[in-house]
């Protein structure tokens, strides 16, 4: 009966525990930084999964080439980014926060390659299922 009643708090224990530990992880996915990492993660090292669940659906890219501009929408940039899955840009990437507040934000991402740089100029908003990324707006240095 003791072993019985051992084996039981046991497994309460561990399903607690586990509980707490799911939790934790589906917040972390929650926050502004997931979004901003999963994006840089994306682009600087081909790692796009998850990448999907911080685009807002109506999310707008938006890349200058010079003087020409092309927008995109989030079907078409996933698929631009799949065919790059996996591959390591040969750059340093980082972000700045220009602007926060509770319901938006302002992200500058930089990536320096040797002899140029990318900018990505993304605005996030917290939605009810977290923090999305809506609009990114990039340019060539």
């Amino acid at each position: 009966m003791k072993t019985l009643k051992s084996l039981a708090a046991a497994l309460l224990i561990l399903l607690t525990v586990s509980a707490f530990a799911t939790d934790e992880t589906k917040n972390k996915k929650l926050l502004m930084e997931n979004a901003i990492n999963s994006y840089i993660d994306a682009l600087s090292y081909g790692k796009i999964k998850g990448l999907s669940s911080v685009i807002d659906q109506e999310a707008k890219f938006t890349i200058s080439y010079g003087e020409t501009i092309r927008t995109y929408g989030k079907s078409e940039m996933l698929e631009s980014l799949r065919a790059q899955e996996n591959i390591v840009q040969n750059c340093k990437s980082d972000y700045t926060m220009i602007e926060s507040s509770p319901a938006q934000a302002i992200v500058k991402v930089v990536m320096k390659y040797d002899t140029f740089s990318k900018t990505h100029f993304l605005t996030l908003s917290n939605t009810s299922k977290g923090w999305k990324i809506t609009n990114v707006s990039s340019s060539f240095n």
